[in-house]
């Protein structure tokens, strides 16, 4: 009798396990199932994280293009403002040489009538001078050469010829050709005799 009950009691402990074992299983398919229906919801937020993601490239790409195209707009700019500065930068000189001409003209036409070659020659050296005085307000400075040591950066020798004491040698001794600068930029470089 006790292996009957025992045999019962182990059907039934069986059948308990199976039963716990069943029980244990369903909270997984309800689990599984949750999750499908949960895979619509997630496939919403990803469409939804999609088409923000897509906003925010569109927004970009848009403040890139009117990035381009002002860039461009600046570039076209500069290039034309350059390209005027070019055509029209020596307005101020020529403008600040017009009357200097101007004096040169009358000084022409005061040579024909004059008989006095002594205020000729005072009025030519003021024109001069004026001539100079605009040059340098422009920037235009003469290159120094008496006394001056050869400098190639400034100097060009033209000719060498025996120091007529040992003190000038290496140094200028005749200017045939001035030069001038320009910002301390050379323009012309002077044309020199140096001793040797």
């Amino acid at each position: 009798m006790k292996s009957k009950m025992t045999e019962s009691v182990n059907e039934q402990e069986l059948k308990g396990q199976n039963i716990e074992d069943l029980h244990e299983e369903l909270p997984q398919v309800e689990e599984n199932s949750e999750e499908t229906i949960e895979t619509p919801i997630v496939e919403d937020e990803v469409a939804v994280k999609l088409e923000e993601v897509a906003a925010e490239l569109e927004e970009q790409r848009d403040k890139y293009l009117r990035l381009a195209a002002e860039f461009d707009n600046f570039r076209k700019r500069t290039l034309k403002e350059k390209s005027e500065l070019i055509l029209n930068g020596g307005e101020k000189a020529l403008n600040s040489i017009l009357p200097v001409v101007d004096d040169f003209e009358r000084a022409i036409n005061t040579m024909e009538k004059a008989t006095d070659v002594e205020a000729v020659k005072q009025g030519v050296d003021l024109i001069y001078n004026k001539f100079i005085s605009v040059l340098s307000q422009n920037g235009v400075k003469k290159i120094e050469t008496d006394n001056q040591a050869l400098d190639t950066d400034y100097h060009e020798a033209i000719a060498v010829i025996p120091a007529p004491t040992e003190e000038h040698k290496g140094k200028i001794l005749d200017c045939v050709q001035p030069g001038y600068t320009l910002n301390e930029k050379v323009l012309r470089h002077a044309k020199v005799v140096v001793g040797e």
